[in-house]
Parts: structure tokens; C-alpha cells; sequence
């Protein structure tokens, strides 16, 4: 039995080099760990420098501020996601071509009438 070559290069093929996409895929880390930490920081900060108003109203100013930044938190991360999968995307489409088995179509020399 023959093994088949399921991955076979396409011949004559030059493989683009990396450029942007390994650039913006090495910051998304920092992005994401800078985009959670800061806005917490912020939160916790935010009990200390929201001071007007009664009690009530105090807790609601708070608890505002934290529902913001929560959603700039999701926020945040759903463009570091976004943005890693254009990267990968971008740098799977530079690596190397494959070509596939190709199929013997019988009526591909006629055009359809």
C-alpha cells in the first residue's frame, strides 16, 4: 500500500516574509494584561476620589464606574481576540502554498450551453 502525500508544496512558491503581523501578535499579551490591570487599578482608585454625595448616591457613582469599566475591560479583550485571529489569519496565509490532488472533471473542456 502506497502512502499519499497530503501535504505536497506547491512547486517554484516563494514564502512571503513576516512583517506587521508578528509585531502586532507579539504586543497582544502586554495589550491584554495592560487592558485588564489598568482599568481595575482605576476601579480601586475610583473609591477614593469619587468622595461627593450621600451615601447612596456615592455607591451609585461607584458602582457606575465599575460597570464602565468592566465593559472597557470586555471591550479591550474582545479586540486583542479579534485582532490575534487577523494575525494568525495573516500569517497563515503567508506560509507556504499546498497543492491539492486534483480531480479529473470530464466535461471541463465544454462549456455549458
Amino acid at each position: 500500500m502506497s502512502t499519499m502525500n497530503w501535504l505536497r508544496k506547491l512547486p517554484g512558491f516563494k514564502q512571503t516574509p513576516y512583517g506587521l503581523e508578528w509585531r502586532v501578535l507579539r504586543l497582544m499579551p502586554a495589550a491584554l494584561t495592560a487592558g485588564t490591570v489598568l482599568p481595575a487599578l482605576m476601579s480601586v482608585a475610583a473609591r477614593f476620589f469619587i468622595t461627593l454625595g450621600g451615601t447612596a448616591e456615592l455607591a451609585r457613582k461607584i458602582q457606575l464606574f465599575d460597570f464602565v469599566m468592566i465593559g472597557f475591560v470586555v471591550f479591550i479583550w474582545t479586540l486583542v481576540l479579534t485582532l490575534t485571529i487577523g494575525c494568525v489569519i495573516v500569517w497563515l496565509m503567508k506560509g507556504p502554498a499546498y497543492v491539492a490532488d486534483g480531480f479529473e472533471v470530464s466535461h471541463s473542456d465544454l462549456p455549458n450551453p
